[in-house]
């Protein structure tokens, strides 16, 4: 692991700003290397995904924080790893990154992949601000023969598969709205997301002006760094979290475009542990296809569960741990209920970005589903702190 005194020292000898040519493009055999910037929690997660996915290799990880290489190299031994993901990008013998870092940096390093010639996995949400979402897709449309998959993972599930179908076969009729859920519970004194500091979350370990982004500059706070998603400078709470892949998977099925509206109310109603983020919330989604789209959730009370309804006149389609569509008899009375029966890989998202690095495919969760969702989170957030409902210009590709 490159010490911290030969990180400063690299950068003050001066590091390329001109990455790489894209690499070369791969054949349907051929193995694919693969770095990580991020590898926290969820970074080492998908990292799994990824090391298990056949003819891979893993060769190269960044983090600012020293403790996230040392695990890294549990996992992998003999993988280069860098505090500054700069260095990362600039190994040409390096294929695909995945990123998993705070979704403040999503842009930050999305962008700088691309640039690199890299194909990218973004873990969601894709982009943090409307205007990170635009500078990552001119990036994007600028990267030709890039694969880029968008990490709202039950876009490659069975769930998707079997809602498809139903979409397809099925007697829907006009859906005119779609109702969500997310609830969650933890027992008292374990905070929703709450993480522990450890004595090595400190200014020597950490690079914290790398963390901040584009963020203004402020003192050392080890809480603010583990604890990013209790606040707005980094995080879009659990709308980022949660929300964010419960519409990408309708988006994507019924290819609904951005709403002209969105309205957030809620409030720290349960955690008062210092978080600005809400732990109780009620969203709406006014869609330009003449449809609403609600989403409730909360950190007190798992008795609702995560789940969805879709509404057509003709037809209803539910999914939990489960698609099922039911008829609606006030019009269709020659229907059965029908019960998905698709499965598909724990890694399968992660399968499909592979194998279209390798065919250029498009993948399950193209660039445009992370651009919509991205886009309808960002809104839900600025209702929430603006106090009322924001909308948007989709000529402008503006909200106001």
């Amino acid at each position: 692991m490159d010490s911290r005194r030969n990180f400063i020292s690299a950068v003050a000898s001066g590091l390329a700003t001109t990455l790489a040519s894209p690499t070369s493009v791969l054949g349907a055999n051929d193995r694919i290397r693969f770095g990580i910037i991020g590898p926290g929690a969820r970074g080492q997660e998908i990292l799994r995904w990824a090391i298990n996915c056949p003819n891979t290799e893993f060769v190269a990880a960044a983090d600012i924080y020293t403790r996230r290489l040392e695990e890294v190299k549990a996992i992998a031994p003999n993988v280069k790893t860098y505090m500054d993901y700069r260095y990362l990008l600039e190994d040409k013998s390096i294929d695909a990154v995945l990123i998993a870092t705070p979704q403040h940096l999503h842009c930050e390093h999305f962008v700088a992949s691309l640039a690199a010639g890299k194909h990218v996995y973004q873990e969601k949400t894709m982009a943090f601000t409307v205007a990170h979402a635009k500078k990552m897709r001119e990036a994007f449309q600028n990267a030709k023969g890039r694969t880029v998959q968008i990490g709202h993972q039950s876009c490659s599930s069975g769930q998707m598969t079997d809602a498809l179908q139903m979409l397809k076969e099925q007697p829907m009729g006009k859906i005119t709205a779609i109702h969500m859920t997310m609830y969650r519970n933890t027992p008292h004194g374990k905070p929703q997301w709450s993480r522990p500091i450890y004595p090595d979350m400190n200014a020597e370990n950490i690079l914290w002006k790398q963390f901040l982004g584009d963020n203004p500059d402020r003192a050392f706070d080890a809480n603010r760094y583990i604890n990013w998603r209790f606040y707005w400078d980094y995080s879009g709470g659990n709308v980022y979290e949660n929300m964010c892949h419960q519409v990408s998977f309708w988006y994507k099925a019924l290819k609904l475009k951005v709403p002209t509206k969105v309205t957030m109310t809620g409030g720290i109603y349960l955690w008062k542990d210092g978080r600005e983020v809400p732990d109780t919330m009620c969203t709406t989604l006014e869609q330009p296809e003449e449809m609403l789209i609600s989403w409730n959730s909360g950190f007190g009370n798992d008795k609702l569960g995560a789940g969805e309804d879709v509404l057509g006149d003709e037809g209803t389609i539910q999914k939990a741990s489960q698609i099922r569509y039911t008829p609606q008899k006030v019009n269709i009375k020659d229907r059965p209920e029908k019960l998905g029966a698709a499965t598909a890989a724990p890694n399968a998202h992660m399968l499909n970005f592979m194998d279209c690095v390798r065919s250029g495919a498009e993948p399950n969760c193209p660039f445009e589903v992370g651009f919509r969702t991205s886009i309808a989170c960002r809104m839900a957030v600025e209702s929430y702190r603006q106090g009322r409902s924001i909308t948007w210009d989709p000529t402008r590709e503006e909200i106001s």
